[in-house]
Formats: C-alpha cells, sequence, structure tokens
C-alpha cells in the first residue's frame, strides 16, 4: 500500500482493547468502538468530518445525476447508514457516488424520477443475487498492478473533482486552502486528538464568518433538505415494458456499485493490515442501495475520498463512525442547515486535495521502481489510470487494465514453452519428441509447426512429462499433428501426460471436428 510523503496525516491505526472480547476488537463491530474514550472519540470525530465532506458532493452528484440535490443527501443518509449495519467490511463509507451518477442520468432525463428510483431499487435486487451467487470471488483475478492504477486513478479523480471550485473565483480563495493543508501537515505533529480535517474546517469557517469574506460556500452549491426522507413508491408500471426499460441501467449500476465498493473494501484492507467480507458487503450493498430506493434516495455505493479521511485521516475502524456519518450528516443538513450552508468550500477543497495526495501511491512511480517492476506491470498500471480517468469510470479502468494483464501475461507464459528433438534412441524407426511448459491457446497454436513431418522415421513419439495441457486448443493442436503425421503414414504415440491433462486430453481428442 502508498506510503504518503512525510508530513501528511496518517495516522496509525487506532489500538482497540477489549477485555475479555478480543474478537470485537478484531471485528470492527459497534462494541469495539465503546472500547476507550480514545476509541470512541476518534469513531465519532471521523463520523463527523466524512459528513461535512459528503454534503458537497452529495450535492455535486446528484446534478451530475440530473436530480434535486435532496436526492443524493438522502441517499447519501440511507446508504451509510444500511451499510454499517450490513456491510462487510467496517469503517467504509458507502453514499451516493458520481460512478452510480454517470450510469443513471440518462434514466432520469429520458424517462422522469419514479423511473430512476425503480432503476436503484431494481439495481440492489441485482446486486444482492451476485453477491449470494459469489460474485466477491472475482476480486482474486484483479492483478496488484490494476490495484495500483486503480489507486492511483481515484487519487487523480479526486483531485480533479476539486480543480471547478478552484477556477473563476475570488483570490481569496487560494490562500484560505493553503492555509487549510498547512493545517492539514503540521497539526498531526503536534497531536491527533482531533483530527485535522476538521479543525481546518471549523478554523476556516470561523475566519471566514468573523472577517466576513465573501467566497463561495456549501450553500453555493445547492439547497439544504428541511425534513427528513420519507418512504417512496415509485409510480411506474410493474410490466415488462418498465423492466426493458430499467433493466440495462439496473444491471449497469449493479455491477458499477460492486466493483468499486469491493475494490475499496480490498484497499482498506491494505490500509488496516485487516480482512473484509467481500461476500457480505456485495449483498450489503445491495440491501443498501434498495433501502435507499424506498426512500427516494439516487443509489450508491462505496467512495474512495471520504473512506479514506475516515480511515487514514481520521483513523477510525468501526462501523460506528460510518453510522454516525450518516447520521451526522442529516442532522447537519436538516438541523444545522444555516450553519453548514456558511462553511467555506475553500476548506472542504484542502480536505480532498489531502486525501489524494494520501490517497496516491507515490512509491509506483519512483524511477526506482520502475526500472525494477517489468513492463508489462507499469503497462498494466498505466493502462487503467489512463482509461479511469479519461472516462471518469472507474469500472472501465479496471476492466481495461484487467483485460490488458491477461494479454500481457498470455503472451509472457506463451514463450515458455518448448519442443525439443530428442536425437537419442535405440530404435532407427523412431524419433522422440519433448514438449515443455503451459499449453493453452496462446501457447499451443504455433505447436504443430514444431515437427519434422517429412523427414522424421515411420514412429513418433511425444512426451508430454514436462508439459501441462489447459484447454482445448491444445487439444485440437496435437489432433492437428497426429493428422499430419497419420496423412505421411505415420504413427504417434503421446506419453507422460498427467492425470488432468490425460483426462482432458481423452475427453477432446478426435471430437473438436476439423477446424483446428
Amino acid at each position: 500500500m502508498s506510503q504518503p510523503p512525510a508530513g501528511l496525516p496518517d495516522p496509525a491505526p487506532v489500538p482497540i482493547q477489549v477485555t475479555g472480547a478480543p474478537e470485537a476488537a478484531a471485528s470492527g463491530s459497534f462494541r469495539a468502538a465503546f472500547s476507550s474514550v480514545r476509541t470512541l472519540r476518534t469513531e465519532v470525530l471521523g463520523g463527523l468530518v466524512v459528513a461535512l465532506a459528503l454534503i458537497p458532493e452529495a450535492i455535486a452528484f446528484s446534478i451530475i445525476a440530473g436530480v434535486d440535490p435532496r436526492i443524493g443527501l438522502f441517499a447519501s443518509f440511507t446508504m451509510a447508514v444500511t451499510i454499517s449495519f450490513l456491510g462487510g467490511r467496517p469503517a467504509m463509507i458507502s453514499a451516493a457516488t458520481g460512478a452510480v451518477a454517470l450510469v443513471i442520468a440518462p434514466v432520469v432525463r429520458e424517462h422522469g424520477l419514479d423511473y430512476l428510483i425503480a432503476t436503484v431499487i431494481l439495481g440492489g435486487i441485482i446486486q444482492v443475487v451476485l453477491g449470494v451467487l459469489g460474485v466477491a470471488k472475482i476480486m482474486r483475478f484483479i492483478p496488484r498492478s490494476v490495484m495500483v492504477g486503480f489507486v492511483n486513478a481515484l487519487a487523480i479523480l479526486i483531485f480533479l473533482s476539486q480543480v471547478p471550485h478552484l477556477i473563476g473565483v475570488p483570490w481569496i480563495v487560494y490562500p484560505l486552502v493553503a492555509v487549510g493543508i498547512v493545517i492539514m501537515v503540521l497539526l498531526p505533529r503536534w497531536t491527533r486528538v482531533v483530527p485535522a480535517p476538521l479543525v481546518a474546517i471549523v478554523l476556516l469557517t470561523v475566519a471566514v464568518v468573523v472577517a466576513a469574506i465573501n467566497v463561495p460556500t456549501v450553500g453555493d452549491e445547492g439547497a439544504l433538505p428541511e425534513s427528513l426522507p420519507s418512504l417512496f413508491f415509485p409510480d411506474v408500471p410493474l410490466n415488462l415494458e418498465t423492466l426493458q426499460i430499467i433493466a440495462p441501467y439496473a444491471l449497469a449500476m449493479a455491477l458499477v456499485g460492486i466493483l468499486e465498493s469491493l475494490l475499496t473494501a480490498k484497499l482498506v484492507d491494505d490500509v488496516t493490515d485487516t480482512h473484509s467480507n467481500k461476500t457480505r458487503e456485495a449483498w450489503g450493498q445491495g440491501t443498501a442501495n434498495i433501502v435507499t430506493g424506498f426512500f427516494g434516495g439516487m443509489g450508491g455505493c462505496a467512495m474512495i475520498g471520504q473512506t479514506m479521511i475516515n480511515v487514514k485521516a481520521s483513523g477510525a475502524r468501526t462501523r460506528l463512525s460510518t453510522f454516525l456519518a450518516g447520521v451526522f450528516l442529516l442532522i447537519l443538513v436538516v438541523g444545522l442547515g444555516d450553519v453548514v450552508a456558511i462553511m467555506p468550500m475553500a476548506a472542504l477543497v484542502a480536505v480532498m486535495i489531502m486525501v489524494s495526495v494520501g490517497t496516491f501511491d507515490w512509491h509506483s512511480i519512483r524511477p526506482a521502481t520502475l526500472r525494477r517492476m517489468p513492463k508489462s506491470e507499469t503497462t498494466v498500471m498505466v493502462a487503467t489510470v489512463v482509461v479511469t480517468v479519461a472516462t471518469h469510470n472507474l469500472a472501465y479502468g479496471v476492466i481495461v487494465g484487467v483485460l490488458v494483464a491477461m494479454v500481457l501475461f498470455a503472451q509472457r507464459v506463451a514463450h515458455f514453452t518448448s519442443v525439443k528433438r530428442l536425437d537419442a534412441s535405440d530404435a532407427d524407426d523412431q524419433r522422440v519428441y519433448a514438449v515443455e511448459g503451459e499449453l493453452f491457446f496462446a501457447s499451443s497454436n504455433d505447436l504443430v509447426y514444431q515437427f519434422d513431418y517429412a523427414g522424421d522415421p515411420k514412429n513418433i513419439v511425444i512426451d508430454m512429462t514436462k508439459a501441462h495441457i489447459w484447454d482445448a486448443s491444445t487439444v485440437a493442436s496435437l489432433d492437428a499433428v497426429t493428422t499430419k503425421y497419420e496423412a505421411k503414414g505415420k504413427t504417434v504415440t503421446i506419453i507422460g501426460m498427467n492425470d488432468d491433462s490425460a483426462a482432458r486430453h481423452g475427453r477432446l481428442a478426435g471430437n473438436l471436428g476439423a477446424g483446428h
């Protein structure tokens, strides 16, 4: 995992000690949050900082989706509270996100809010089904280089999302942002009693109010809700036509949400040196989206930026911080909306800039690292970053990264296969070939060209002792070799197969048709 440059707030994990109940501490449960005053304070303040950072993000994502800001704010509340109980990764923050907003925006634009809510509910149902079916197991197929690219791309996107708040603004905004960054760099060197981001937000807000400085505020981003969310049932026909409209968007939302959530969970696992239940996280995200839909929210998934604020900047480790992030968000926007509205965006921009710097894996781009790293690994990382940043969609970047990794891996492994002719033979009418390596579609396609069909004697022995057959392409190639020899009146004997290769070859040989 990345290590931020010196001076960045990166507190060590808060030690949790529960007398007589170590399993509760290790699990990041609600009970663990009350194990000590220090732990409880960390969890509460972490939730408060995240709630403050969620407000402008939720409003911005609502605008992207084309809905009222209250839709995004309510979604962030219900997602955070629900996932705090059902999620598989303690301390991870789920709320309305840009990735989901981009996917569902066409539904609002073309069919209206009711169809959006129906899409969110169906997307949640799909996520629950995928979670129960074990979709979390796909994480094992995501290479480390894709994860590094994912982290770096997220850091870049977090930073880029703050750029609009720094363009066309009064000049005083820039010193305010700089002061906020300085506070977050220096304060942790003196004390970690209170999260540095919270101190920065409070001090900058007080300074702006007292000095009557005219700068963009949270209130300028959109109207804040004045009432609690209530149950909402989408007014759509329950027929096949409705399903045809919302199903493609619901499926896309489900896949994007699960992928982003599972990758974020793995990232938090690395940061905290703990393990999470990815299957539970998958169906938990689905349930949270169902609940969110029935409360009129726009849906969402795990949020990397707010999660890093909670886990790295604040040091939170339990479910309580996630729960309080949602509760504090509702209290702030409904009960203290007038106070929240006067907070300068410069303070929140400073927090997110520090999050982006702390999230980026700086070690991955050091010259020494790039010299040691195989070019294929660097290519995969760069491809993931470029596609993610270009599309602003983490799912696209990860998918492309995995595909590039697969192609490069297949190309690399293909060169490890060889066919050697063994000249020493007791029989003059026999030739022995030794095949070595892992045989699959990329490495076995050239197998047919490695034999001397015209010059070899009558009996051919192919020794597979040091080879393994992985797919039908290899069996087809061996069939082609056998056919070419038989056409010249020669006999081929294949020996030395291990049990798995022999079973695959015995089942498929001669049954693949002439298209090999």
